[in-house]
């Protein structure tokens, strides 16, 4: 029988979110998938690890997706993942390939798993604590109430964007337009907190536009919520 493809979300950063499902799916596995060039250089693989002492002796797949806006490259690096991945699941092995946060939230994973699928082997998705409701529990605020809605939005690609729908936002991947970004958040006049590598040892809080780096890293998620009386 042939192998299947889990998705596995680690969470934002603190080992100690990592759901028992995670964890219990790399303890019973031996091929582990990790998103980058070296496995144990690997974000996803630092958070786990701290988790699943053991898991330095599984059999380590790096799967290196470089970031870029070229779609016939990412189509290119995605194919290349899909076919890496193949040979353990021809082998009847299951492959959990572990991504930060959920992997349904704007997850390179998902590209893979497409391809995987198509291929004709089972793939299945295992949800992980988000790094927006990480963030706003670090920073002990809600992120909706009552009757608001909620907007996520990926901020470097939505720079257009002025904020003006009613309801709260969620801004991820802002760290390379961060300075625009700032812009757009002053201009909306919403009170505004960031949380740099939330759950990490360098994990940083801004609570104000004006106290957010221009060069904030790539792990930083902005919530910008309409200022507004408390519901009882």
């Amino acid at each position: 029988m042939a192998g299947i493809l889990y998705g596995v979300g680690v969470g934002p950063g603190d080992p100690e979110l990592m759901t028992l499902k995670a964890v219990r799916l790399i303890q019973e596995n031996e091929v582990i998938a990790l998103p980058g060039p070296v496995a144990k250089e690997t974000v996803a693989y630092q958070i786990a690890a701290q988790a699943v002492p053991g898991l330095a002796q599984k059999t380590l797949i790096a799967v290196e997706m470089p970031m870029t806006h070229d779609q016939e490259k990412m189509q290119q690096n995605h194919d290349r993942a899909a076919e890496l991945l193949e040979v353990y699941l021809k082998d009847g092995k299951n492959v959990i390939f572990l991504t930060l946060g959920d992997p349904t939230i704007y997850s390179t994973y998902l590209y893979v798993q497409k391809r995987i699928a198509a291929r004709g082997f089972e793939t299945r998705l295992v949800s992980g604590i988000t790094s927006f409701c990480a963030a706003a529990a670090r920073t002990n605020t809600s992120l909706v109430e009552w009757n608001e809605q909620l907007h996520i939005l990926p901020a470097v690609h939505r720079l257009d964007s002025q904020l003006e729908q009613p309801g709260n936002y969620v801004l991820m991947k802002s760290g390379k337009k961060m300075n625009q970004v700032k812009e757009i958040l002053a201009a909306s006049g919403r009170d505004v907190v960031m949380v740099e590598n939330c759950g990490m040892e360098n994990e940083r809080i801004y609570r104000s536009v004006e106290e957010i780096p221009d060069d904030a890293g790539y792990y930083s998620l902005i919530i910008a919520k309409e200022p507004k009386a408390e519901h009882d």
